[in-house]
């Protein structure tokens, strides 16, 4: 199935990270369907005035970018920080239109990515057990013999990601059920399908700790009993594990460094594999998680 005609408009945030961001942008005017993509920029304020000579360069930057349809910036006069940021964002261009692509400000993609993003919003928009799709995958061990380019799995990624208004709309950011899954270990256990690391991720989200929107979004999912699809393939690298991102301690090369260009098949009838769910939950499982427990903005 090709693309229908209306391409998904790109949504980036960014921060205080001039150099990362040129990076994430130079590599997103490669793509092949850039020329013909909306691009919706979200430009943070200043948490304090030691931030503020890095908030103007990233400025100054994006006030000189072209290579894409449109382009629409927004300067934040204060700090809403990531999450209210990419909640509020998302939302808004989710108001005018059914579908979009989303990246942060520290992310590489192949040429093709917004092609394969654009067809996977295509042909997954009727599917209402899939609530996001992304171009990242990580470096998981897969079980010999998997069929598919392709996989389902219960949790959602925020690296170089994609959804739909009507499936975003049921995102529940409060999360009003917390006591009932608090005291429930049958449904946590549930959850934590998706890697044993987000129930704790959503206990320090409801306790304060940390400010997640991508944690509250993967519930979310877990909540409509629906899941993410992941390529096979990374079409996504992130180049933010250095130590620069606000809320990141650690430096990793955990994360994967493919990123692969070609055709992906996409199945109308893909259904979750337990051996590739499995797999993928065996990859956040907790001796990894305690090694990179400071990770990127605490992020799924």
């Amino acid at each position: 199935m090709g693309l229908s005609g209306t391409l998904a408009p790109i949504v980036l945030f960014c921060y205080n990270r001039p150099w990362h961001l040129q990076q994430t942008v130079e590599s997103l005017q490669r793509n092949t369907l850039a020329s013909k993509s909306e691009l919706f920029v979200y430009s943070d304020g200043p948490k304090s005035e030691h931030d503020s000579p890095q908030v103007r360069k990233v400025r100054e930057y994006l006030s000189q970018v072209t290579g894409f349809h449109a382009i629409h910036i927004q300067e934040a006069e204060k700090n809403k920080g990531l999450a209210a940021s990419v909640i509020d964002g998302v939302s808004h261009v989710l108001s005018k239109y059914q579908k979009v692509i989303v990246l942060e400000d520290d992310m590489l993609s192949a040429t093709d990515f917004l092609s394969f993003m654009n067809e996977a919003l295509d042909v997954y928009f009727d599917r209402a057990d899939i609530f996001s799709v992304t171009g990242y995958t990580p470096p998981i061990t897969f079980p010999a013999n998997y069929p598919h380019d392709l996989y389902l799995v219960p949790r959602a990624s925020s690296w170089g990601w994609g959804t739909w208004s009507h499936k975003w709309s049921k995102a529940d950011w409060q999360v009003k059920d917390f006591p009932v899954l608090k005291s429930n270990a049958d449904i946590r256990l549930e959850f934590n399908k998706g890697g044993d690391d987000l129930w704790p991720m959503l206990a320090k989200q409801q306790q304060g700790v940390i400010d997640s929107w991508a944690i509250r979004w993967t519930y979310s999912q877990f909540q409509n009993k629906a899941y993410g699809l992941y390529p096979i393939h990374s079409k996504i690298r992130n180049i933010g594990t250095d130590g620069s991102g606000t809320n990141f301690t650690f430096k990793s090369g955990e994360y994967g460094q493919e990123m692969a260009e070609g055709r992906v098949q996409m199945p109308a009838d893909l259904v979750p594999d337990e051996k590739m769910v499995r797999a993928f939950g065996e990859y956040y499982r907790l001796p990894f998680l305690l090694k990179v427990k400071n990770r990127v903005k605490y992020g799924i």
